[in-house]
């Protein structure tokens, strides 16, 4: 049985440099069944709503940008979502990965999408983008990686940031080790997927992280299904 009072620390085969990219495609276009089918998608929107408040219906335009985009599945589905609001959104996706950058220009779902090959912590922008996000993504880092990588959403979005990743759980655990086993067919989401809950967080572990950041304002929610949402929102655009 693993210790879920700890973080993991074991690297996914993700994370490995030599993964082909056929493999790394595969992954990705099931983690984006596994975003819809388990309300990952519907998260991210929520927190969007929840940083603009009243602001949605009224701005005439809105960047957002998200790191670790991969493919870019969560920007085409916020892009779809605002195709029937009055308002102009720019987005923006930032991965390190060459190869996910590539496939992600070529599909003809991603126009409109502005992607940057680059590490985030590396980029700077000529105007910051007004919120900046993560999601399933701040779990492949370690706990100083990530104290530096809330520092740089807190120094570069306008009105704020947000971060969608695992509850560790041993449900959770269980549950993905079970419906990966049966349904998948990529052998990189049949390993990573339940060990990305083992390097996924408490919520005492989160505070203690973003508290390290020292945000104005922050609420972190438990979501279904075993999902944490941090929402950080900076003291000009909370007043």
């Amino acid at each position: 049985m693993p210790d879920f009072n700890k973080r993991s620390y074991q690297k996914e085969l993700l994370d490995a440099e030599n993964v082909p990219f056929s493999d790394i495609k595969r992954n990705m276009q099931e983690l984006d069944t596994i975003n819809s089918l388990l309300g990952g998608h519907t998260i991210n929107k929520k927190a969007i709503q929840q940083l603009l408040q009243q602001q949605l219906n009224s701005r005439a335009s809105i960047h957002i940008c998200e790191i670790g985009c991969g493919d870019g599945n969560n920007l085409r589905n916020i892009m779809q979502w605002f195709s029937n609001k009055q308002i102009n959104v720019q987005l923006t996706g930032i991965d390190v990965n060459a190869h996910c950058i590539a496939y992600a220009q070529t599909k003809d779902e991603n126009k409109g999408i502005d992607f940057i090959c680059s590490d985030y912590a590396t980029v700077t922008f000529e105007t910051k983008p007004d919120i900046i996000f993560s999601s399933l993504f701040c779990h492949h880092f370690t706990d100083e990686e990530l104290t530096q990588q809330f520092i740089w959403m807190k120094a570069n979005s306008s009105i704020g940031f947000f971060v969608n990743d695992l509850h560790r759980h041993v449900i959770a655990y269980h549950s993905i080790k079970l419906l990966s086993s049966l349904f998948s067919k990529s052998y990189l989401v049949k390993n990573d997927a339940p060990l990305s809950v083992l390097r996924g967080f408490k919520k005492n572990e989160l505070k203690k992280l973003i508290q390290q950041a020292q945000p104005s304002h922050y609420q972190l929610h438990w979501k279904w299904a075993f999902r944490w949402l941090l929402i950080v929102m900076h003291e000009q655009a909370n007043t």
